[in-house]
């Protein structure tokens, strides 16, 4: 396998992991968390979404909280928008990255959208405009490219569809998100790789739901196929509410773990981000999908034989 020294992780339980919780955190508790994740050395985070209040209520306090959170120089605070008004909230509160969304299921993107994923690409150009005339980076996202609850399998060249859709209107930075959970090893190291080398201007970025219990694996798939940025979340929240038992993102402590023990850097405080993982689950009044959580670190299971438990001793 071929691995890299680094890669860059972006933590999206602020957004994608608290936007499925019955729990409704208050702003002051969203900023702490941002607060204690920057101090954990992550350089990307998804703060929230600027969505309509009633859709997504868990979502609404997102312009106060960017207002209030201590921003580090080098630090990348992301939101999720879905229209023009998305862009204007962002000028509003100095957001200074925005992401875009389609679905690569034509028939859930037809149905919800009455638009083809291409189209609804091609629609978002008044908001890439007004985001770059305010010096606003703009990225954009491709829900379930490998496979939906709809068609199951979608083709490659539909995914290819709307990756071109989103040059032209100006975003070369794309994350491919297994919103479905659908996502296994072998698709993700096929795709990955066809598509840096078919898209070498595009900046990608995998976003893996554990839904299966793969996510893990698919991020080793994707390291091989040179994917360097991964998306995950505090506690592995999250969820996809369209689809049926999904599960949460995949957890950021168990993967910067993994990524640690593998001597891959991420530039992440691991003992912090258990910390903060820990009071995610205080805010939210339950356990979570983290390993780490549950069992601790490898480091922590070293120990010393007893006296007289030599080699021998222990062979037999």
């Amino acid at each position: 396998m071929n691995f890299g020294k680094k890669v860059i992780l972006c933590e999206v339980g602020p957004r994608d992991g608290l936007q499925n919780e019955c729990t409704i955190l208050t702003v002051d508790q969203k900023v702490e968390l941002i607060n204690d994740i920057t101090d954990a050395g992550y350089k990307v985070i998804e703060v929230g979404s600027f969505m309509s209040p009633k859709a997504v209520p868990q979502m609404a306090t997102t312009d106060e909280v960017m207002k209030k959170i201590k921003r580090k120089d080098g630090v990348e605070y992301r939101v999720l928008i879905a229209n023009l008004k998305g862009v204007e909230r962002a000028i509003a509160c100095d957001c200074k990255k925005v992401k875009l969304n389609v679905s690569a299921s034509r028939a859930h993107n037809l149905a919800n959208l009455n638009r083809t994923p291409e189209e609804t690409v091609a629609g978002f150009q008044a908001c890439v405009d007004l985001a770059k005339a305010n010096n606003i980076i703009v990225s954009g996202s491709i829900s379930m490219p490998f496979g939906s609850p709809w068609e199951r399998y979608i083709p490659i060249q539909d995914v290819k569809s709307i990756v071109e859709a989103y040059l032209k209107a100006g975003v070369n930075q794309i994350s491919l998100s297994d919103a479905s959970g659908m996502a296994v090893p072998s698709q993700i190291n096929s795709m990955c790789k066809e598509m840096i080398k078919s898209y070498p201007e595009v900046s990608w970025i995998l976003h893996l739901h554990n839904t299966r219990g793969v996510a893990m694996a698919n991020i080793i798939a994707g390291l091989d196929a040179g994917i360097d940025c991964f998306d995950t979340s505090f506690g592995g929240l999250g969820g996809c509410p369209f689809v049926p038992g999904a599960a949460g993102n995949i957890a950021s402590e168990d993967v910067i773990h993994m990524l640690s023990e593998m001597g891959i850097e991420t530039g992440i405080d691991l003992d912090k981000m258990i910390k903060v993982a820990k009071k995610v689950q205080k805010f939210v009044g339950h356990n979570t999908d983290s390993y780490i959580l549950k069992a601790g670190k490898s480091s922590e299971l070293i120990r010393e034989l007893p006296k007289g438990q030599g080699k021998n001793e222990t062979q037999k």
